[in-house]
């Protein structure tokens, strides 16, 4: 099966927010997509994974939970946002634009994955 590095929003939908001082990330598939991404994206996504495409939580404790019948996971990063909102001193203290910094890092999709399904 071939694949390609390609923005990981190419095939995964995200939203992301706060929670104190944890960041609070839910990755999914869209419906129109098959199965098989979903399969995809509960074996890809790590803690290991997460660490490697987003190096600032690289030290922290970070908790996956599988959603396989939401056709997602979500990632809660504890203290990214340091003791929250009010003392953040990140660029989105509020983690809202985590989730679309996560689908701009490049991974390798397959490509059938992406190729069938919904066009974006």
């Amino acid at each position: 099966m071939s694949a390609t590095a390609r923005p990981l929003g190419d095939l995964v939908y995200a939203r992301s927010g706060d929670k104190g001082g944890d960041a609070n990330i839910g990755l999914w598939i869209p419906a129109g997509r098959p199965d098989a991404a979903v399969d995809w994206l509960l074996t890809t996504v790590t803690v290991d994974w997460v660490r490697t495409l987003l190096p600032e939580a690289a030290e922290l404790e970070i908790d996956l939970v599988p959603l396989p019948n939401l056709r997602g996971i979500n990632i809660v990063i504890h203290g990214i946002l340091g003791a929250g909102v009010a003392e953040g001193v990140r660029f989105d203290p509020q983690a809202k634009a985590l989730g679309e910094w996560l689908r701009s890092r490049y991974v390798v999709i397959p490509d059938a994955l992406v190729e069938s399904g919904i066009s974006q």
